[in-house]
């Protein structure tokens, strides 16, 4: 099963944050300042598990948002009160390290 579009849209509009979204796979990895938070899969939010996102989300359970992943912040329940959950992608975008850059690509031979 994959994401609806709905779904994010919805995300996006109930999370007052400049998220921005890229879809992979089917599913969709959610970012903040170029930074990647999570996973949208099968229409649930996954957060990264670190101690600045349990410091707002304690009693969320972990889950895996695709087979062979690490255990994420299973976030979808605790969307009924969208506060902590901006509060715990805030502080998670604010410890994560910055995006490397991109190299430059390199130009095709003939």
């Amino acid at each position: 099963m994959s994401t609806r579009k709905e779904t994010i849209t919805a995300l996006l509009d109930l999370i007052p944050l400049p998220l921005t979204t890229k879809p992979m796979f089917g599913e969709y990895a959610l970012y903040l300042d170029g930074k990647v938070l999570g996973f949208v899969c099968d229409d649930t939010l996954f957060v990264k598990d670190t101690q600045a996102a349990r410091a707002y989300l304690p009693d969320a359970p972990q889950g895996h948002p695709y087979p062979g992943s690490k255990p994420y912040i299973d976030a979808q329940g605790a969307l009924d009160d969208p506060e902590p959950v901006t509060l715990a992608l805030r502080a998670l975008a604010e410890t994560l390290p910055a995006p490397k850059p991109k190299a430059p690509k390199k130009a095709k031979s003939p």
